[in-house]
């Protein structure tokens, strides 16, 4: 438990923040789900407008400081290989 009014404050904060990163990271992993999941369908069509979706969604996410922006590197490029891949 906080001892002063700031620690309280603080203790405020961090859960507001938690959940709105909770929420983030939710929103990553579900436009990540839905490229792998059009690429492992052979839809080349659908992985290519899920991709173009989600990088979008994958640079916010280095921008709000959720995922490093070396992890979104490596998600696009496994992503765009996966699609190139595809007949």
């Amino acid at each position: 438990m906080a001892n002063t009014k700031s620690a309280e404050k603080a203790a405020r904060q961090a859960v507001v923040r938690r959940t709105r990163n909770v929420v983030m990271r939710s929103r990553l992993r579900s436009a990540l789900r839905t490229v792998t999941q059009a690429i492992a369908s052979g839809k080349k069509d659908d992985a290519q407008s899920a991709y173009k979706t989600a990088v979008p969604v994958i640079d916010t996410m280095v921008t709000k400081g959720i995922i490093h922006k070396n992890k979104a590197a490596r998600h696009k490029s496994r992503l765009a290989l996966g699609i190139k891949a595809m007949k």
